[in-house]
């Protein structure tokens, strides 16, 4: 049976594309058709629950991958009564459970306002920081481009300051 292009989630029709799964192996059963607003909110992690009333419909669907979001975002929207509702193949649910605890477990790095960081980000200095071993001081105001996030500390970020690359505490930087 042929997928047809809406939005497999919210059923709309305008600007539909494919999304795959946070698990996916990259083949088209692990893919969904979702519409702009149903994939900027699911990129995102801000969620609308007010619009994903949709997935009432979208949880009962004959394709798996639709299953499977629905379930994640269910999850992520603390749904456990919905998500409890849910049938799932073995195979299916096994997915859907790696997706919402690799979701749980990610680290998310934060300034000092709370603002989500990510990789690439550009950030500015709040204060004036001795570095320790490179004799100067990373001045407040200083503009850092291009951070990195380090996999074993989530307080900290990497960035080059006068050319040094040194590691910056979250609480002493804002997202620029």
């Amino acid at each position: 049976m042929a997928r047809s292009e809406v939005c497999e989630l919210c059923g709309s029709s305008e600007d539909v594309s494919v999304l795959e799964l946070p698990v996916s192996d990259g083949s088209e059963d692990q893919s969904v058709y979702v519409c702009a607003n149903c994939k900027t909110q699911i990129e995102s992690g801000e969620l609308d629950e007010t619009h994903f009333n949709c997935l009432n419909d979208a949880m009962w669907s004959e394709t798996p991958a639709a299953k499977i979001m629905s379930y994640i975002l269910w999850s992520q929207l603390g749904r456990q009564d919905m998500v409890e509702m849910m049938y799932l193949e073995e195979d299916e649910l096994k997915l859907a459970e790696q997706a919402v605890a690799a979701d749980e477990n990610k680290v998310v790095f934060r300034d000092a306002n709370g603002v989500e960081l990510n990789a690439g980000d550009s950030i500015v200095i709040l204060k004036d920081l001795d570095v320790k071993g490179a004799g100067f001081t990373a001045k407040r105001g200083t503009t850092v481009t291009r951070i990195s996030l380090p996999h074993d500390m989530d307080d900290h970020v990497e960035g080059r300051v006068n050319g040094t690359k040194i590691y910056l505490k979250t609480e002493f930087i804002k997202k620029a």
